[in-house]
């Protein structure tokens, strides 16, 4: 009886437990198109979920963050209504693509490496780090 009771229960526990389901990035671009539009929308969430995770990535991610809850309403809404501007997307071999976009509302270049771990491609952020040295 406990059982009948309990295995359903715990279904629809897991079934409700993550708050988003995200679908995994088919390719380079289909990562870093899902990670700077989660970005420039404010949901870093989702911009996790695309995130290659370890400590450099998230406490970049965590910095971003910061700043972007730091900005106006008016200015985030500029953010969200930007358009990505892909300028070079680039295989650098099978398993690292290097992405340089800007967007619509702020033109500045930016570059990430997207890089594919046990077959997911997953956006790595210490590639900006490279670029200011």
């Amino acid at each position: 009886m406990i059982r009948k009771i309990f295995v359903p229960s715990l279904l629809l526990l897991a079934a409700c437990g993550g708050s988003h389901s995200y679908k995994k990035a088919e390719d380079a671009q289909d990562a870093g198109r899902e990670f700077i539009r989660a970005s420039l929308d404010g949901d870093y969430e989702k911009a996790s979920f695309y995130l290659y995770s370890d400590s450099t990535n998230e406490m970049l991610l965590a910095k971003w963050k910061k700043d972007y809850d730091k900005l106006g309403h008016e200015e985030q809404k500029k953010y969200r209504d930007a358009d990505i501007l892909p300028i070079n997307i680039q295989a650098v071999n099978d398993s690292i693509t290097s992405y340089t976009y800007a967007n619509t509302y702020k033109k500045d270049t930016t570059t990430i490496r997207v890089v594919r771990v046990k077959g997911d491609w997953l956006v790595d952020l210490k590639e900006i780090l490279n670029a200011k040295k």
